[in-house]
């Protein structure tokens, strides 16, 4: 069984109401902007607006359900080798100072997203509901924890597109669902390969093995390919200078897919916002990504 390590960080300058919002995993909410991005629509000023509201409401309404789930989860936090640094776990914030901070990010949250779009509001909604059931009902089944947790990655995408009035495509759909789930997989792989099952800060892990999680997530990553491709052949009417920029996409794509399944097969993706702001070589290559992109979709 693996030892939780000790974990050293340096102290934060921020104050300790802003790190229990955890803006460190805001940079999830940047899925608001794929929809736009793939529609072609991300420069026009009225749909980046929109997409800019979006992100907002769901930094604020996700900041909420982190500090419902701390309060919730202190006790499994304090034994956690990461997770006991956070405010609430280490006392520097009390849990009833947390809920009221959680009252007013989530109704901030609702505010700018009812007033940006109905349907946006109402994906919140959706949102803070099924984290809330996840975190009082469902947290410990597995199975059940890797639908959960993939169902908050997948409606930041949605919320994109409903918040900007873009339809979403089937391939959008089906490349955000399995991404989500590739993500989740391969997070809950690497917490079981750091901490092991037993620590007793998640007991869903004890239900999963090493090998049935690294099924789940080499699955997500074989389907969200899949779609991907069939998305980006789908995609080459007029393409700018005769160049399939789309299916030329499909390289950098892949080697992203791949370069953070090394980081979740060493057990380094707990923390999927860390591997995004820390993995130089994922960011060149989600840079390229980009470019090819940004030529097939705007040009």
């Amino acid at each position: 069984m693996s030892q939780p390590t000790e974990v050293v960080l340096r102290p934060s300058r921020l104050p300790a109401a802003v790190r229990a919002m955890r803006p460190r995993q805001w940079v999830k909410n940047v899925l608001v902007l794929a929809a736009p991005l793939a529609a072609g629509q991300l420069l026009n000023s009225t749909v980046l607006a929109k997409a800019a509201l979006a992100f907002v409401a769901f930094c604020l309404v996700s900041a909420c359900v982190y500090l419902i789930n701390d309060v919730r989860d202190v006790e499994e936090d304090r034994m956690h080798p990461r997770k006991r640094l956070r405010p609430i776990a280490a006392g520097e914030i009390s849990s009833a100072a947390a809920l009221v901070l959680a009252a007013v990010t989530g109704a901030a949250g609702f505010a700018i997203g009812f007033l940006t779009s109905v349907n946006l509001g109402i994906t919140l909604a959706v949102y803070l509901v099924l984290q809330v059931i996840y975190s009082v009902f469902l947290k410990h089944l597995p199975v059940v924890d890797l639908a959960m947790v993939s169902s908050g990655f997948l409606l930041r995408a949605i919320a994109g597109g409903v918040a900007t009035g873009i339809p979403l495509s089937q391939w959008f759909l089906l490349v955000a669902s399995f991404g989500s789930l590739f993500m989740v997989a391969g997070k809950r792989y690497s917490e079981l390969k750091d901490i092991g099952a037993d620590a007793g800060t998640r007991r869903s892990l004890g239900r999963y093995s090493q090998s049935y999680l690294r099924f789940v997530w080499m699955l997500a990553a074989a389907m969200v390919l899949i779609s991907y491709s069939l998305w980006a052949f789908e995609n080459r009417s007029d393409p700018a200078l005769g160049i399939p920029w789309t299916a030329l996409s499909i390289a950098p794509f892949t080697l992203g897919l791949l370069q953070y399944a090394l980081e979740v097969d060493a057990g380094a993706a707990g923390e999927p916002e860390d591997v995004v702001l820390h993995d130089h070589v994922l960011q060149a290559i989600g840079a390229v990504w980009l470019v090819l992109i940004s030529i097939a979709v705007f040009w």
